[in-house]
């Protein structure tokens, strides 16, 4: 909330031109960073010739993230020795990888720089950019419960998180929407995914706009946190309340 209340108008400026809600984008940066108070003392340049180097698994995709961080510090004209970031080599309040701060950061205040270590505004254009790239579609639904029986929903589960399966389809596979899905027409595609809850499992059907918050992050907790904590900033902010 007071995230929201101190940059209202850049929030509500980023709704506007790409229709991602003002909640969202908060949530996204209060779960990367705590807005903008943990963005990580690594230094960049260290993580990632360590893990380009000595983590086999995903030598090839930071290889390409220290090649991209060494044209955007050369781009930008800073020093590449002395920036800071996460242990993976993420950057600034919004806490994007190299590849990601050169494709889709965004100068949203106006100075001529595209600044995420430092400006919140940037930040919340980038985020919004960001989620609008990868297919946000304003205004529609996020997640719905599900309910399961026999053995066919199995099947939707192994189809994995992109959305491939219409709601239909998931009927006959036993996976029925609750009621926020209700207005949702039989075609909407959607993808179920069970998450730990506090009483046992909890069936989800994740829509287009789950699928583009886990592009971001790729796990399905990471999506839900960012859904619930935005939740909440909503309804605080439409009670009036602050935390």
């Amino acid at each position: 909330m007071t995230f929201w209340n101190s940059h209202a108008a850049t929030l509500q400026q980023a709704r506007k031109e790409y229709g991602v809600p003002e909640e969202i984008v908060a949530a996204v940066i209060g779960v990367e960073t705590i807005y903008g108070a943990q963005t990580g003392k690594h230094r960049v340049l260290d993580a990632l010739v360590t893990l380009a180097f000595d983590y086999p698994r995903r030598a090839e995709f930071f290889r390409d993230e220290l090649e991209q961080y060494l044209l955007l510090t050369r781009e930008q004209g800073t020093d590449a020795l002395q920036l800071r970031g996460s242990y993976a080599g993420a950057i600034g309040i919004p806490q994007f990888m190299p590849s990601s701060y050169r494709r889709y950061a965004i100068d949203f205040d106006g100075d001529g720089k595209k600044e995420l270590l430092h400006s919140p505004a940037d930040a919340i254009g980038s985020v919004a950019n960001y989620l609008k790239v990868f297919g946000w579609e304003a205004g529609q639904a996020v997640v719905a419960r599900a309910q399961i029986s026999g053995a066919g929903y199995q099947e939707a589960l192994a189809a994995g998180i992109k959305p491939g399966l219409t709601l239909a389809q998931m009927r006959q596979l036993g996976v029925t929407p609750q009621a926020q899905a209700s207005g949702l027409a039989d075609d909407r595609l959607a993808a179920l995914f069970v998450l730990e809850g506090k009483d046992g499992p909890e069936y989800w059907l994740g829509f287009n706009n789950f699928y583009v918050i886990t592009r971001y992050n790729r796990s399905t907790y990471y999506a839900m946190s960012v859904l619930q904590l935005a939740e909440e900033i909503r309804a605080a902010r439409n009670s009036g309340s602050g935390f």
